[in-house]
């Protein structure tokens, strides 16, 4: 597509939006007065005068405590739409994703157990998504200088303008209702987004498919937050299928976690030598592996390439039509696997896709002589690994940020850092060496401060030298590369979407110089696996995805045996 026909977000109407009003409400002073000019002569005359008096003055009293309560109430609500009223700056990354060739946007498909309740839909969104911060501002910049910089600024949202209803052929959703999603998913790709509004959408799909009643897709810029953020916000808009009333449980956290070197604690004096001396050298390789990796990292962003292959995008490829296609892994599957290798399960989610990238590279370029694939077995492919350096808000904190139409304490915006990370191409014999090799590579990105790195190092380029250059680091580095990966936890139990059953949840991005974007989305005890692969580049994308499932049941299989 040519990159003209994408609306460019830094060249959108720059029009102040009116935000938010209400109406004058009287000061406490006036209140009070009102107060004291109430009649009260209508007394029972039975009563003693000492006792009407009495009774009299409480009554005031009780009176003027809820006048001077209504009054707090109306000054603190005065005091809401003050800061409604302010506009927010954007955050360095939000701007980045304004970028003519890195304009990027988070869909997710979600399945649905039952037919869509618009109105109860409606009446879900105006009481969560649309009181967010985010979700009712529009992005405001100042054309008549050019240093200003884009702000967030609050505006009436209009629910007929999100909410979106295609047209389709009848007889298609009833002939091949998945191909038809994918298809409408495929064009919305190369729509833009009206950026005098909130920038996001919710398309209504209303037909059953193989895997549900109907489907929703919802389409966020993502320059609205980072993916786990958007992601978790959507998910606080649920509630357990089992209580209505509750927000969902998220899968707890492991007893036992190795996590970044950098966030362990010393260990006590009483140790003895030789663990603190463990500790100490940790943190010199810390050092050492941080120093490769930002050399790296830098090297990729302005000259290192990975090797041409049918994984990697040609020049343009941001701008052409896309293709989400997805299916189901079993999670149980994988955490057998996770348990008899000792690893995590992002260690064989890595180990899976590098199984499934050999599978499909090798496939592809036709060679099935064995001794040339030895000779190949030395390819290294790499992806750009988003990766959120704060933590996340919790659900609690996202649904009442959304009750509130309040920041509270949790920080919104994208603070996100990048980690690149490499992928073995290779034929093994054994298939649980895939998931030794991602296990090796997860714990070696442990050990580094490449993300932390990488974005303190965007936010000073920001400022030195502005959004271009960064933008344009940041494009090359993701052009060097072969693909992006990602995964995230979901709901462990059964959720609803404002009363309506989910049944999956299939997440993706798309805008950025990738012909392929792999991402791992779970819920109860499933894997979504969701590729987002160019239209043109990958026309067997459904043969890609059963490289996926094979690689696992191979890999599942293998580990059975061994333990």
């Amino acid at each position: 597509m040519d990159p003209r026909s994408t609306a460019d977000p830094a060249s959108s109407s720059t029009s102040t939006h009116s935000t938010t009003t209400t109406s004058p409400n009287p000061s406490p002073s006036s209140l009070r007065k009102r107060v004291l000019s109430i009649d009260t002569s209508s007394r029972d005359s039975r009563g003693s005068p000492g006792r009407e008096r009495e009774s009299k003055a409480r009554q005031e009293e009780e009176e003027e405590e809820s006048v001077m309560a209504s009054a707090a109430a109306s000054e603190a609500e005065r005091e809401r739409d003050v800061e409604a009223a302010v506009p927010v700056p954007m955050s360095p990354a939000g701007r980045l994703f304004r970028e003519t060739n890195f304009n990027c946007y988070i869909v997710a498909v979600i399945g649905l157990g039952a037919r869509v309740d618009v109105a109860a839909a409606r009446a879900g969104l105006e009481a969560t998504l649309v009181r967010h911060p985010r979700f009712c501002s529009v992005q405001v910049s100042d054309e008549a200088s050019k240093r200003a910089k884009p702000r967030w600024v609050r505006t009436t949202v209009n629910l007929d303008d999100h909410l979106i209803f295609p047209e389709l052929d009848p007889s298609a959703t009833s002939a091949n209702p998945d191909q038809v999603i994918e298809d409408y998913m495929s064009t919305l790709s190369t729509q833009p987004m009206d950026h005098s509004r909130p920038l996001w959408e919710l398309h209504v799909l209303d037909f059953p498919t193989s895997e549900a009643a109907a489907t929703v897709a919802v389409r966020m810029h993502h320059s609205l937050g980072d993916g786990v953020s958007l992601l978790s916000l959507l998910i606080a808009c649920t509630r357990s299928a089992a209580d209505p009333a509750r927000l969902p449980a998220l899968p707890p956290a492991p007893a036992r976690r190795d996590g970044p070197v950098y966030a362990r604690r010393r260990p006590p004096l009483s140790a003895g030598i030789v663990a603190l001396a463990a500790w100490a050298w940790s943190y010199l390789v810390l050092a050492l592996h941080t120093l490769v990796d930002v050399a790296c990292f830098v090297a990729t962003s302005l000259f290192l390439r990975d090797a041409r292959t049918p994984l990697m995008g040609t020049e343009g490829v941001e701008f052409r039509r896309k293709r989400f296609v997805h299916c189901t892994l079993s999670l149980d599957d994988v955490k057998l696997v996770k348990n008899a290798m000792k690893c995590t399960v992002n260690d064989v989610l890595v180990g899976v896709t590098s199984a499934a990238l050999s599978r499909y590279y090798f496939r592809k370029i036709s060679d099935p002589n064995s001794e040339k694939r030895t000779r190949r077995k030395h390819i290294r492919v790499r992806s750009a690994l988003l990766v959120n350096i704060r933590k996340t808000p919790g659900l609690h904190v996202l649904a009442e940020m959304m009750n509130s139409s309040k920041n509270n304490v949790a920080r919104w915006g994208n603070l996100i850092g990048y980690i690149v990370l490499p992928f073995r191409i290779a034929m093994f014999h054994d298939p649980l060496e895939y998931i030794r090799q991602g296990k090796r590579t997860v714990d070696r990105k442990k050990s580094s401060l490449e993300a932390i790195f990488t974005y303190w190092s965007g936010n000073l380029i920001v400022k030195l030298f502005g959004i271009k250059t960064a933008a344009a680091l940041c494009h090359g580095m993701l052009a060097n590369t072969t693909l992006s990966f990602s995964s995230m936890v979901g709901p462990a139990e059964k959720v609803e979407f404002y009363g309506h059953p989910i049944e999956y949840i299939a997440p993706s991005v798309y805008g950025h110089p990738h012909a392929l974007t792999v991402h791992y989305q779970s819920y109860m005890n499933i894997i979504k696996l969701v590729l987002a692969v160019d239209d043109a580049q990958f026309p067997d994308a459904h043969q890609l995805l059963d490289d996926f499932a094979e690689s696992l049941r191979l890999i599942r299989q293998a580990a059975s045996t061994k333990s």
